[in-house]
């Protein structure tokens, strides 16, 4: 990719990076010198006003922007007007729309959104195509009585018509959320009949692991279940005349996309109005839905994909994802900047693990997305794909879902592509972006997140609110980010949503409270981070506190190891057991000679504190269906507290959990 730089016009030319040029325009406003990254991020949460200011101006985005009162942002008192948290008010006077900052590259040649089937079935979606496409759903709804503050609920894959019936409900200012079809139907309905939703998009099933999987009839079941609706339209029916539930039109999306609607603009909403509801995982109770709005997440997302990611018209962004996680949402910000995006419905192990080395290859993909997982299971099979492949085009790998280990970004400098830049990121549901991460031109250090982001104002805290370098310490963000929540849905009174993030342990600092993300982390001297794993799921012992990731770099680096679960159980009288389940790769077996070996790589790595009590071979590791491990419920579970309850719908293998149970039932202290 052409980095890029903006000119006195304000057109982007192709002589540096969208950071630098971002730089030049900070340095006017802010009057300082900012020589390196560390002086701009300095910059950024030193006047978070000036700075989002900044970002505004820089991606033009007063010509999409419409001014209620006062007008569009002249000056800071204009960008924020508190800076409580929660509750800062961003932008106050501002509307605007989403879809608006997508369309405004509908000049560009060539495909916007690219999709491909785990069979290597093809479709794509031109940018000439999109206003159409997106006005003729918006239409739709408009026709179906649905508008502004209505809910669309979808039961999707990761396919091209998702993000146009995203699209198309943001056109006309209704909220939107997603949920993946893995789920069963009551699980997609303990999240989706929260919001009460109109209309419902599904789709009649989708390919994975190689197997055909239909989906009719729970699409049809999950309908029963949403009370409210009015329709329920359907990817892959060839008309409109199948079987609804009485009082719900059922519609074919062929159907559903109709005729584009000449001359319908997208509806102008408050800054903050909801653009869409993500759900928590709900393990351990309902999920919780998290509402952003139109405005920051425009924001954020032009920062994160465009200054951090310098992705533009060039780029062909790939990260494989599915509607129930953030990253699907994160991924079609690749249109925000003018990006061609890239969706994939299948597994990413199938028929093996250099399935999605393909794809990079076939698209010319040049920011590719993935998961720890997915890198190691291309490690432990033994792929060369820089070898075996032309990478070529690709420039960036980014990683998230869990902490990176150290050995992986060796493996991809090793077999993948020499330099190429790693940007392992950390974030959540909760912001829809990235706390930290990498970025262009600042160094990559393996096992580290490069940068705290721009805005961000992260810091590491002891106990008495001192922030740390080079120590481990809780994750904190001081100062609010316009991508935060602007509520949590039906939550009136803010309740679940201090509880969530700002009551803690600690006394509320004189300038106010602070958001507690709920990770250990390390801040080093170079403004690099280290993420140690869940401060909820911490393993303390003997009045030693460890990070869980520390000991999953080492051991799921060991080649007979697929995956690791370490687990830090409270016993009677002050007891504490420290068992080490792990799942083995076909063919190896978990012997004396491997026990040990496993042993002496953690005492050697790590210390002798960190060795297991017991390293014992389960069947699998339970997960949340966005891919994060289950310590904190399953420690409850092994500690036998009666009151510790999983959602079964929650969780990849539900059966797992029985197995888990018996481990704590038959533990001996």
């Amino acid at each position: 990719m052409q980095g890029h730089s903006v000119s006195d016009s304000g057109q982007i030319s192709s002589d540096t990076t969208q950071i630098d040029a971002f730089t030049d325009l900070a340095r006017v406003r802010s009057g300082r010198e900012l020589s390196d990254y560390a002086a701009l991020w300095q910059w950024s949460v030193d006047e978070p006003a000036g700075f989002w200011r900044a970002v505004w101006d820089f991606y033009d985005l007063g010509v999409i922007a419409r001014a209620a009162e006062g007008g569009l942002p002249s000056g800071d008192v204009d960008v924020l007007a508190t800076r409580d948290m929660p509750g800062a008010q961003w932008f106050p006077g501002v509307r605007l729309n989403y879809v608006s900052a997508v369309l405004r590259h509908c000049d560009r040649p060539g495909a916007a959104i690219v999709g491909i089937d785990e069979d290597g079935r093809r479709s794509a979606i031109d940018w000439a195509q999109l206003p159409g496409l997106v006005t003729g759903f918006a239409q739709t709804l408009t026709d179906l009585g649905v508008g502004e503050g209505d809910v669309v609920a979808a039961y999707l894959p990761d396919i091209p018509e998702a993000v146009i019936a995203f699209l198309g409900t943001a056109h006309v200012g209704a909220i939107w959320s997603g949920c993946g079809q893995d789920y069963a139907p009551e699980g997609a309905a303990g999240r989706l009949s929260q919001l009460d939703p109109k209309v419902l998009v599904t789709a009649t099933g989708y390919r994975y692991n190689g197997k055909s999987v239909d989906k009719s009839a729970d699409s049809t079941a999950l309908a029963g279940l949403l009370t409210d609706l009015v329709a329920h339209i359907v990817v892959g029916e060839s008309g409109s005349d199948a079987a609804a539930a009485p009082g719900v039109r059922r519609i074919a999306y062929d159907d559903a996309i109709g005729t584009p609607a000449e001359g319908l603009d997208p509806a102008a909403v408050p800054f903050d109005h909801p653009l869409w509801v993500l759900f928590s995982s709900g393990t351990t109770g309902k999920p919780k839905g998290i509402v952003h709005g139109h405005g920051g997440v425009v924001l954020e997302h032009l920062k994160a994909a465009g200054l951090h990611g310098d992705l533009g018209s060039d780029d062909v962004f790939f990260w494989q994802t599915a509607l129930s996680w953030m990253m699907w949402n994160f991924q079609v910000a690749g249109l925000l900047v003018g990006s061609r995006i890239l969706c994939y419905s299948g597994s990413p192990l199938y028929p093996d693990a250099d399935r999605l080395w393909q794809l990079v290859e076939a698209e010319g993909v040049t920011y590719f997305g993935t998961s720890p997982g997915q890198l190691q299971a291309s490690r432990k099979a033994g792929l060369v794909p820089g070898r075996d492949h032309d990478l070529s085009s690709l420039r960036t790998l980014g990683s998230t879902g869990s902490t990176l280990a150290a050995d992986l970004f060796t493996w991809v400098d090793d077999n993948v592509k020499a330099g190429l830049p790693i940007s392992s990121i950390s974030g959540g549901t909760d912001v829809v972006t990235a706390f930290a991460g990498g970025s262009t031109g600042v160094p990559v250090v393996a096992g580290e997140l490069s940068v705290r982001y721009l805005g961000v104002a992260l810091e590491s805290w002891s106990p008495d609110r001192k922030p740390l370098v080079g120590e481990v310490g809780e994750m904190v963000i001081t100062a609010p980010m316009p991508s935060m929540p602007v509520s949590f849905w039906n939550d009136p009174d803010d309740a679940r949503y201090l509880a969530a993030y700002f009551e803690h342990e600690w006394d509320v600092p004189a300038d106010g409270p602070v958001w507690r993300h709920g990770d250990w982390v390390t801040v080093t001297d170079r403004g690099s981070l280290v993420i140690h794993g869940r401060s909820d799921a911490t393993l303390n012992r003997h009045g030693i506190r460890m990070g869980s990731a520390d000991i999953y770099e080492v051991v799921e680096g060991i080649d007979e190891i697929a995956e690791a679960f370490v687990l830090g159980v409270d016993g009677p009288g002050g007891a504490y057991w420290m068992p080490l389940f792990v799942t083995l790769v076909p063919g190896a077996a978990l012997d004396d000679d491997l026990r040990a070996r496993l042993a002496s790589e953690v005492r050697t790595r790590l210390s002798p504190r960190h060795v297991p009590d017991e390293v014992i071979a389960a069947p699998g590791i339970p997960h949340t269906r966005t891919g994060k491990k289950l310590e904190v419920p399953v420690t409850g579970i092994l500690t036998g507290r009666s009151e510790v309850s999983i959602d079964p719908k929650s969780v990849d293998d539900y059966s797992l959990i029985d197995w888990y149970a018996a481990q704590g039932r038959a533990h001996t202290w």
